[in-house]
Order: structure tokens, then C-alpha cells, then sequence
């Protein structure tokens, strides 16, 4: 791949698309390279996910960490926080090979800081410099000889992973507690039973036998139904939906109904409240978290912090004002002290003790934790970015506001990753967060053939 085809660009979550056309095996050696030359660390700690071409882009970028004279310390298939664990137990990069949700044939590269952090903007410029340099087939003189690097491996990164999320209970266990996991055939499907059967859980695992294809397939936290079949036809106490990177987790009751990740981080907050574990009394969430706990959170005297949609925002916050709890409604669930990104496999397990010990089931707790509003989120196409759309329709967002008397929300914002503007509208009842919806959809495109 030459300069030609244009500059690498690392999103909030690294680069993504489709594998060996949008990503490629070039890219991969590339970025493996900046890697080194970047952070100029000694190895670099590589993991994936159960995709087809996981093992393609392990390789290549294995080849450019090595070709700098470091070694690359390949884990295999874990999940994304494995990965962020050992970077920051040793201090050094890590790289994630993974495309999250999305279907098989697309894959992704992400990076994290040494520390098992997010890079910070001057780091990711960094990078892709460093990226567009190997790309555009700089004459960098690499080591020779005994100064090449190795590909070498390293089972305690899983072992302390692992120690780390059981310890995260203090103790305890789930001894008597049924639950299900969905492991969505990715990266989950080792890691998270080991670690639900060693807090002595009763589990059932579904989704557990990747081929390669068939990642996220009908399967995992976005398709929950055979999951909420599988509660309920065994009688379990909660089921837990992993990603396909198991950075994310969502959860279902004894009832099979879905609990998302704003009510599990509701549920986390009072509880982390009520034994004084709740830093300053507040929680970090993104704009897009339902106006339902926004005020149960009022009721309770918690105060929340709003960021853009992100993970990376949401720990840029956490970091900043020293919080203890953050994530995203789509089940990013950030927990500071025990992590430095979102960790779905962490997330169900504290999920779990606190049912244990609350003695109460899923359904009560949730229902008591939150009124969850009905969200309307709409995707409206658009010839070219509109960066400043709530803006030009400021009126039209007030008068709605107006109507809905503050028993609702709206909120228009442009898509960071395709041409559309994301709508979205709640209110008392789904009728009317649909007519909402549907008439700030209508106003986008409006403005789109006035453009």
C-alpha cells in the first residue's frame, strides 16, 4: 500500500473497515512499526479477536514490531482489556486487533499507550506520521543480527488479567448464582467463563465456538434474543452478552427482558453510593444516556457528568475529576480502579455480586434503579458533513423542547463515521418520542436540499 491511497487516520478507536481492502497486511506492518518508533518500547503486547483474518494482522504487525529490534509478546485470542492489562502491568504498547460489533469480514487495529491507555492526541499524530513514513517506503535503517526482535509469548498477562477481575470482588464469590453467557463467538469465549467458574457461578455458555466467521453472528450484546430464550428456558438468575472484543457487556433478568448499560451503570452508582465508593458523589456518561437516569440520579443526589459519545471521552472525564464509575449506554462500563477501558468481562462479574449480595433478583433491582424513558434514534443521510447542525436548527429543537415541558430530550448530532446525522428524541411514551423524531428527521432533511 502506497501514499497513494491516502494518510492512515486513527479514530476514537483506532482504524477500521474492511479487512485486507480497507485494512491491509501493509497497514498492519506499518502500524507495528510506529509502534516501536514511537513509544520506543522494548515489546509491544499484541491480541485479537476470533476473526478470519485476526491471525493475517497479528502476524504482519508482529513482523514490524520485530523489523524495529523489539520483541512483540502475542497473547492470541482475549478480549480488548486483557490486552490494556498487560500494557499497563509493563508499562508498554499494546495493540488490539479487532473490529468489535461489526460482521466478520470487517476487522480493526487499535492502540493503546504505554500504561493500558487511550492516546492522547499528540500520540496519535505520532503514530499515523510514523505510519505515513513506513507507507510512503522510508529508508529507515533497521536493526540486523542479534538486534531483531523475537515473537515470543506470555500466559501470565491472562493469569494476572484474570486475578485482577476475581479480585475486583474482594473476596466473595457467586456460589448458588445461575447465570448465562453469551460469549458472541469472540474473543470472551475462554476468558469469561474461566473467570465466572473459578467465582463459582452455576454457568450455561452460548456462542462459545468460533470458526471465524461467525463472530457476532445472531449472537452477543447486539443480538440478545437467544440469550433472553436461554434465561428464561433455564430459569437462570441473569444472563451476560459480551461483544465481539468483550469490551462491552449487556445484561438480561430472571424475566428475559434486556437491561442496557444505562441501567447497570444506575445500578452500579446507588450501590457504589450507598457504601461510599462513589468518588464525589458522581458519575460520567455520554450525551446519548437515557433522561431516565439522568433523573434517578437527581433523585439521589448524584451528580453526572455528560461527554461527546466515546469511550475515550468518557475516560478523558473519569481521569480528570478522579471519578470511580463511567461508561456508555451501549455497555462500555468504565471502573477506574480496577481498569483503564471498558471491560465487559469485569462488568458482568461486578454486575453479578452485586445480585449476590443484594439477595434480590435482577428484575427488582432494575426496577428500582431507574424509569428508563423510550429512546427514538433515527440516521438521516446527508450529502456532506454537517458539523453545526444543531446549531441551524436551534429553533426547531426549542420549540420541541418546548412541548415536551422537560418530560423528554432531544439531541441531533453529526455522525463522527458516516455521512449522517444521528436524531434522537425521548419522551413519555414511544408514540410520542417517535413523532418527535420524526419531525427533527424531517427538519435535517429540509436543511440537507437547502444546502
Amino acid at each position: 500500500m502506497s501514499s497513494t491511497a491516502g494518510p492512515v487516520r486513527f479514530g476514537t478507536d483506532g482504524v477500521r473497515g474492511r479487512a485486507n481492502v480497507d485494512i491491509t497486511a501493509e497497514m498492519a506492518l506499518a502500524i507495528g512499526r510506529a509502534c516501536v518508533r514511537v513509544f520506543s518500547s522494548p515489546k509491544v503486547i499484541l491480541g485479537r479477536d476470533t476473526r478470519v483474518s485476526g491471525p493475517l494482522f497479528e502476524s504482519a504487525i508482529a513482523a514490524g514490531v520485530c523489523s524495529e529490534g523489539a520483541d512483540a509478546v502475542s497473547l492470541g485470542v482475549v478480549p480488548t482489556p486483557t490486552v490494556a492489562a498487560g500494557s499497563a502491568r509493563d508499562g508498554v504498547p499494546g495493540v488490539v486487533i479487532s473490529a468489535s460489533h461489526n460482521p466478520f469480514a470487517d476487522n480493526g487495529i487499535k492502540i493503546f499507550a504505554p500504561g493500558g491507555r487511550k492516546l492522547t492526541d499528540a500520540e496519535q499524530r505520532g503514530v499515523e506520521d510514523a505510519i505515513a513514513a513506513v507507507l510512503d517506503g522510508d529508508r529507515h535503517e533497521g536493526p540486523s543480527g542479534a538486534g531483531i526482535g523475537s515473537i515470543v509469548t506470555d500466559p501470565t498477562v491472562v493469569d494476572s488479567y484474570s486475578d485482577r477481575v476475581i479480585g475486583a470482588v474482594e473476596g466473595r464469590t457467586l456460589a448458588g448464582l445461575k447465570v448465562v453467557v453469551d460469549c458472541a463467538n469472540g474473543a470472551a469465549s475462554t476468558v469469561g467463563p474461566d473467570i465466572l467458574r473459578r467465582l463459582g457461578a452455576d454457568i450455561t455458555v452460548i456462542a462459545d465456538r468460533p470458526d471465524g466467521r461467525n463472530i457476532n453472528e445472531g449472537c452477543g450484546s447486539t443480538h440478545p434474543d437467544e440469550l433472553q430464550t436461554a434465561v428464561a428456558a433455564r430459569g437462570a438468575d441473569l444472563g451476560v452478552a459480551f461483544d465481539g472484543d468483550a469490551d462491552r457487556v449487556l445484561a438480561v433478568d430472571g424475566r428475559g427482558d434486556l437491561v442496557d448499560g444505562d441501567q447497570i451503570i444506575a445500578l452500579c452508582a446507588t450501590d457504589l453510593q450507598a457504601r461510599g465508593l462513589l468518588a464525589q458523589d458522581t458519575v460520567v456518561v455520554t450525551v446519548m444516556t437515557n433522561l431516565g437516569f439522568r433523573k434517578e440520579m437527581a433523585k439521589r443526589g448524584v451528580t453526572v457528568v455528560d461527554t461527546a459519545v466515546g469511550d475515550r471521552y468518557v475516560l478523558e472525564a473519569l481521569s480528570a475529576g478522579g471519578y470511580t464509575l463511567g461508561g456508555e449506554q451501549s455497555g462500555h462500563i468504565i471502573f477506574p480502579a480496577h481498569g483503564t477501558t471498558g471491560d465487559g468481562i469485569l462488568s458482568a462479574v461486578v454486575l453479578a455480586d452485586l445480585v449476590v449480595r443484594a439477595g434480590r433478583p435482577l428484575s427488582e433491582l432494575t426496577a428500582g434503579s431507574m424509569v428508563r424513558l423510550p429512546q427514538v434514534l433515527m440516521n438521516v443521510s446527508v450529502s456532506r458533513p454537517m458539523p453545526d447542525v444543531a446549531h441551524r436548527l436551534a429553533g426547531e429543537i426549542a420549540s420541541v423542547e418546548t412541548e415536551l415541558a422537560g418530560s423528554g430530550r432531544v439531541l441531533l448530532r453529526p455522525s463522527g463515521t458516516e455521512s449522517v446525522v444521528r436524531v434522537m428524541a425521548e419522551a413519555p411514551t414511544e408514540a410520542e418520542a417517535d413523532r418527535v423524531a420524526r419531525r427533527l428527521a424531517a427538519a435535517v432533511e429540509r436543511l440537507t436540499a437547502t444546502s
